[in-house]
């Protein structure tokens, strides 16, 4: 359709300012800093359309030179950069996703084509689709190994995203906010864990959801509104509450657009657009699920379990866990495997939030004797069980 986002060139960041690592170009403005010192060898290109306005790259030295998922401007360039020492790993066509995205998505990327066309015609519905059509959780030989690809280059900006955050606020203090994803705008769980993300970003603590609606979304959105008072989040939640539900995905999707207009960030960094928003990993396994829009940077899998175990490993500041259900149990034991066996290292507090959710859902009662049995030492006291923001933020600060 006319006016349709391109699917092979999301924003990805677009050419903002970025502090990349040594040896890997993620937009046309570092590599045209390269292409001026005439040299390229060992360097690793990711994921750049260079085959709109083509870099003249026949006398550059090319050495062990990668480009990984980049489009070049024809069979000869790329059998030319071949023959002078190069690695060519070519996008595969026809996927409507950069089979090796250099960068985090933004909440810009995946709602691209939201304002002409409405949710069927996003960047993240298209992908969604194309998904679905390839087989979903047991795709073609094809198209698993172009998710692979995918998946891969997510985890490589991650690493790159979170060395942004480090360096800005230091190691550490990584919390997850884990909770029901059907949990409608304006109820009592999505303000409290709305405001407790808002405390604890305010602190300087990175804030991980799963990058879904619910209580993922409250969580992002709190951590959005880190240097704004109280009564700002509130009023931002009143005006979500027109729109409670994400299955009706037009007004949902909207609702939120309609809110960061509202309250607009100024232009930041890797590590501002963290604090302000947090990070968000989502998987399009439940890509009928609208995109959370706002959370500062958006690591999205085609791989569920890669995306579960990576918001654990990095949420060791703690987790939080807002009334949920089947897939909130789940996580809690699979954090809890980590935490016995000291997989990634010491673990914060388990905030359980709502005292009478978890009293009729029990889990911290299984959860205590598990944990005193630790290998490493009794782990028992990490869990608290609270209806009180200030305690949960004081054991989360700690």
């Amino acid at each position: 359709m006319d006016g349709m986002p391109d699917p092979l060139q999301p924003v990805l960041g677009g050419d903002a300012p970025f502090d990349a690592t040594a040896d890997e170009i993620e937009t046309r403005a570092e590599l045209d800093v390269h292409l001026a010192k005439n040299t390229l060898a060992g360097l690793c290109v990711l994921g750049l359309r260079l085959d709109r306005d083509p870099p003249d790259l026949t006398g550059v030295d090319v050495r062990d030179t990668m480009f990984a998922g980049c489009h070049l401007a024809g069979p000869e360039v790329e059998a030319d950069l071949i023959r002078r020492g190069a690695h060519v790993i070519p996008p595969f066509d026809g996927r409507p996703y950069p089979t090796h995205p250099a960068l985090l998505y933004t909440p810009e990327d995946l709602s691209a084509g939201f304002a002409g066309h409405g949710f069927a015609g996003m960047f993240d519905t298209m992908v969604y689709r194309h998904f679905v059509a390839h087989g979903g959780a047991v795709p073609d030989i094809r198209e698993a190994l172009s998710q692979r690809l995918h998946d891969a280059g997510i985890d490589n900006a991650l690493g790159k995203a979170l060395n942004e955050w480090a360096r800005a606020h230091g190691p550490g203090g990584a919390i997850g906010i884990m909770g029901g994803h059907a949990e409608p705008r304006g109820s009592e769980p999505y303000r409290m864990a709305a405001e407790l993300a808002r405390r604890l970003a305010d602190a300087d603590r990175l804030i991980v959801t799963g990058g879904g609606p619910g209580v993922m979304e409250a969580a992002n959105l709190g951590a959005y509104f880190a240097s704004r008072p109280a009564p700002d989040l509130k009023a931002a939640i009143d005006r979500l509450s027109a729109a409670p539900h994400f299955g009706d995905h037009d007004p949902y999707t909207a609702a939120a657009l309609d809110v960061r207009a509202a309250y607009p960030l100024p232009d930041l960094d890797v590590a501002g657009r963290l604090r302000h928003g947090g990070l968000a990993l989502p998987t399009w396994l439940y890509g009928h699920e609208p995109a959370n829009l706002f959370a500062g940077q958006i690591g999205k899998y085609f791989s569920n379990a890669v995306r579960e175990d990576s918001i654990l490993r990095l949420a060791r500041g703690g987790i939080v866990f807002a009334p949920g259900w089947a897939g909130t149990v789940q996580e809690i034991f699979q954090a809890a495997t980590k935490t016995f066996y000291a997989t990634d290292g010491p673990s914060g507090a388990y905030v359980f939030l709502g005292v009478e959710h978890w009293s009729a859902l029990p889990v911290a009662d299984l959860l205590g004797p598990l944990l005193a049995r630790s290998p490493h030492g009794d782990q028992s006291d990490l869990i608290v069980v609270t209806d009180s923001l200030d305690e949960a933020v004081a054991a989360l600060t700690t």
